[in-house]
């Protein structure tokens, strides 16, 4: 088995083992506000009547959110681990959980309209699951993840710095990507409309008191050429 796979199904134990909400960062005040806004960058373009492959489903924080748009939901994770929590907590008859290595995926050629996932390209061989996600969707379908910026101070040195890594609950191979090397990637595969948007400056540790102004700052820092590259996050979106 690939080290980098094997490495993420020993995370999930890690993640389930010690409360993977708190360790993604989606359980404080400011975390919950992140997490909603990803909600709908990743759920925007799904129509009802649509298949959805959520790469990366973890614990089913986004999954049942995203059956909310009415669409039919296949949530795959590499962790039996984190896909046992899901399945316990999501009861929903157009959601399949799969045990799914996204490198060699089980699904037909063109099978999904959409392939989207939270925090979860930045685990994995990248051109490895780009090829796999281009493969799995149907022609004119899209995509659409949130990864970490690696433009950003914080990210340069939790990605790249072993001990702290592990301090901060990453996985020993996991990344974040620049904006313009991702851009250039899926064009590689023949990927089209390909938007790569720097965005997030709200941290999950800012105290409730100050998300109202913080959260004003950022939304008009991401609209400064430059500063915004800083951010902390990137949405990507493209279409086959």
């Amino acid at each position: 088995m690939d080290k980098r796979i094997e490495h993420e199904i020993k995370h999930g134990i890690f993640l389930v083992e010690n409360g993977a909400g708190e360790i993604w960062n989606w359980e404080s005040p400011a975390g919950k506000l992140r997490w909603e806004r990803r909600v709908k960058m990743l759920t925007k373009h799904i129509r009802p009547e649509g298949k959805v492959l959520e790469l990366g489903c973890g614990t089913g924080y986004f999954t049942r959110e995203i059956i909310k748009t009415g669409a039919s939901v296949t949530a795959i994770d590499i962790s039996p681990d984190l896909l046992a929590v899901a399945k316990k907590n999501i009861n929903n008859p157009d959601i399949s959980f799969c045990e799914e290595n996204a490198y060699q995926m089980t699904f037909p050629d063109g099978y999904f309209d959409f392939v989207i996932g939270s925090s979860v390209l930045h685990h994995l061989d990248i051109e490895k699951a780009i090829s796999e996600i281009y493969r799995v969707l149907k022609p004119n379908g899209s995509i659409a993840f949130t990864e970490p910026n690696m433009m950003n101070p914080q990210i340069v040195l939790q990605k790249n710095i072993s001990w702290l890594k592990r301090k901060l609950g990453d996985s020993p191979d996991e990344t974040a990507f620049f904006r313009w090397p991702i851009i250039r990637l899926f064009k590689k595969y023949n990927f089209r409309q390909i938007e790569v948007i720097p965005f997030d400056f709200l941290h999950p540790a800012i105290p409730s008191r100050l998300i109202k102004p913080i959260s004003a700052i950022g939304n008009f820092i991401e609209k400064v050429p430059f500063i915004k590259e800083v951010a902390g996050s990137l949405y990507i979106y493209a279409v086959k």
